[in-house]
């Protein structure tokens, strides 16, 4: 029997790029640290009393991880939101409580969510959906050649890459024979290799933004690089070994 010969760090860099076009550098968006570091709120000084309010209302729960903790910095991020609904990064942060409190398979009808009421439920799949995807919106740049600031390429990587994991955890759990969305709108349609590519794109764009658990996540998530880069790799294993198993 011949021995398996270890594919060389040219060859899965082929593979890579087979699988993940966007993994090349040259793909990476323009960053510029001049440019207002909230393009909806680029007054400094409003800029800055935001982000105070922010920080505060984060610290609170990363001082104290009790769910209690996690409920009035949801109450207090929905007064911040209701002030300024433009704000993305708090639309982002409030996705993030909204996941720790109900978890990350929130989009799915399960048992395990018996703590809350299905109306709770609802609203917050929803909200967490509406708030990531508006985000999103709000930071994207007009062009794949605009500039964005640093933070809010930052934030902008951080919606994409939760939306992304939402996207796959929801995948994951919704393959299981039984289960049901608890969502409206066009993700309520979707099938299980809908959200295994939309999780994909998201992982893409947060990997392009500098998220490097997103750029990782990009091929391991998408279903077609997967199959793809099982192929040529297998293929280059048999020329390697001439087809000896």
């Amino acid at each position: 029997m011949a021995s398996s010969t270890t594919l060389t760090p040219h060859d899965l860099t082929i593979l890579q790029k087979i699988a993940d076009p966007e993994s090349s550098p040259s793909a990476s968006l323009l960053i510029v640290s001049s440019l207002p570091k909230d393009p909806d709120y680029p007054d400094p000084s409003i800029y800055s009393r935001i982000t105070s309010t922010e920080r505060q209302i984060i610290s609170q729960i990363q001082i104290n991880d009790a769910l209690d903790a996690y409920r009035t910095a949801l109450s207090q991020l929905n007064d911040l939101i209701t002030a300024y609904p433009n704000y993305a990064s708090a639309r982002n942060n409030r996705a993030q409580v909204l996941r720790r409190i109900h978890g990350d398979t929130i989009l799915i009808k399960t048992a395990s969510q018996t703590s809350s009421s299905e109306a709770e439920l609802n609203t917050a799949a929803q909200t967490i959906l509406s708030d990531l995807t508006l985000a999103i919106s709000l930071l994207s740049p007009l062009t794949p050649y605009s500039p964005l600031s640093p933070i809010a390429a930052k934030t902008l990587a951080q919606a994409y890459t939760q939306r992304g994991a939402l996207f796959h955890l929801t995948a994951k759990q919704y393959s299981q024979q039984g289960t049901e969305l608890r969502i409206e709108g066009k993700e309520k349609g979707w099938s299980v290799v809908e959200f295994e590519e939309a999780a994909s794109r998201d992982f893409v764009m947060g990997g392009r933004l500098g998220n490097v658990v997103a750029r990782e996540m990009a091929v391991l998530a998408n279903p077609t690089a997967k199959l793809c880069g099982e192929i040529v790799r297998g293929a280059m294993r048999e020329e390697y070994v001439g087809g000896v198993s």
